[in-house]
């Protein structure tokens, strides 16, 4: 992201935190509870985005060297995405082309060659069938034909993505946009260092999980007692970019950030920033932290959902800043006490302690909660507040990707009645 735009985001959280104001979608919308519990939309939505889309995976990060490997089981296949000898990424279906036996179940790893633990048949990181034990044995097969089954995929500006069908085909600069993929190449995510990951499985709709990230509303009553601490809640900055977007909230190091010389102002310190990348990635970056949530749907079960989370630190970020400018280092011992006059510096530790207490055990609670009511029957409709402009822009496009009408307007029963 340019400086020019960083200085424009922060001055405008600024005038919102003086003036006590938000971004503003000018309307309440009505968003009808079956959408949380509808099996037929459900099955829809499955088919649509997640079979039949491009994926995020993660990020470059997840694979540092060659021979680097993990596996993805959250769409309907195994899938084992590789970087081979010559450092370029492969994603294949994770079965040996002998009897479909997964060539592997640890999550992730390195490895020289990739052996099935049924047969032994050995494969090369680039997915070539190089030796089949006892060929003599089992007869003659044409080594070239069987190949692991490769799908489409393409990493750019530090994102691992796939296509889940064999013919289908990725592009990150069609799914980002022009504008947007000129700010993510700024960030330069490619130089992320991968750090920890972790898995949060609940009763809520894959809808209901996306919806925690879309509003900082209830940051200051729901996370009073953490991410508030750090955070200046209700007051926040959102932009669009096609289908995806960006929503920005001030960390309380603004209110020293904004003293200093504009020369000197950067974003992801005074910036709590969530980018959604459709259909289902939410991008945390804050302080020299990225974390990437990657939240799947259950296609047996409508109300559960799978949220896949990576850390990764930034160093390249924090070494554009001054010098001079003193650091708070934050860990899980301390992200609660922190000084946030200070320059925040997250490490790994704490952003694992906020995303369990703020998103599992808080925001997801909520989410299971609401989970519950639609469940219930007893509702017709969730409301979204002109505070939430990003929830009515997610669940708008979903709606107009799957060819459905636009969230209708809320209007108050003395509205209705002429009142």
């Amino acid at each position: 992201m340019q400086h020019a735009t960083q200085v424009e985001i922060l001055k405008l959280l600024i005038s919102r935190i003086d003036s006590k104001t938000t971004a503003d979608a000018g309307q309440i919308l009505a968003m009808p509870a079956s959408s949380y519990t509808d099996e037929s939309l459900a099955a829809n939505e499955w088919r649509a985005m997640f079979q039949r889309h491009p994926q995020i995976l993660g990020m470059s990060g997840e694979l540092p060297s060659p021979g680097s490997y993990f596996i993805n089981n959250d769409l309907g296949m195994s899938i084992l995405a590789t970087r081979d000898n010559d450092g370029k990424f492969h994603a294949f279906i994770n079965a040996c082309r002998h009897r479909g036996a997964q060539l592997t179940d640890a999550c992730r790893g390195s490895k020289t060659r990739l052996v099935c633990p049924f047969h032994a048949w050995t494969y090369g990181l680039d997915g070539r069938l190089s030796g089949v034990r006892h060929n003599e044995l089992f007869g003659d097969v044409s080594k070239d034909q069987l190949n692991l089954i490769e799908l489409p995929s393409q990493e750019k500006y530090g994102f691992l993505v796939v296509h889940p069908q064999v013919d289908g085909s990725v592009d990150i600069d069609g799914l980002l946009g022009a504008e947007l993929a000129q700010e993510i190449a700024g960030w330069g995510f490619d130089k992320s260092e991968f750090e920890a990951d972790s898995t949060i499985d609940m009763p809520l709709n894959w809808k209901l999980a996306n919806d925690t990230f879309g509003e900082v509303y209830h940051f200051s009553v729901l996370h009073r007692n953490n991410l508030a601490l750090l955070l200046h809640g209700d007051f926040a900055v959102a932009r669009r970019y096609g289908r995806n977007h960006l929503l920005c909230v001030a960390t309380k190091y603004l209110d020293t950030m904004r003293h200093r010389p504009e020369k000197e102002w950067n974003l992801p310190f005074g910036v709590f920033m969530s980018y959604f990348l459709f259909p289902n990635v939410q991008l945390v970056f804050v302080s020299g932290m990225v974390t990437m949530v990657r939240i799947y749907p259950d296609p047996a079960n409508v109300g559960r959902s799978i949220s896949r989370i990576s850390h990764y630190s930034s160093p390249h970020i924090r070494a554009q800043l001054s010098a001079d400018e003193a650091a708070s280092k934050i860990t899980e011992d301390n992200v609660y006490q922190a000084d946030v006059s200070k320059r925040l510096e997250l490490d790994v530790t704490a952003a694992l302690e906020l995303f369990t207490r703020a998103v599992e055990k808080e925001d997801y609670v909520m989410g299971a909660n609401a989970q519950v009511t639609a469940n219930s029957g007893k509702f017709d409709q969730f409301l979204f507040g002109r505070n939430e402009p990003t929830l009515h822009h997610f669940h708008n496009e979903y709606r107009s990707f799957l060819g459905l009408p636009p969230l209708e307007v809320y209007q108050s029963e003395e509205r209705r009645v002429g009142t």
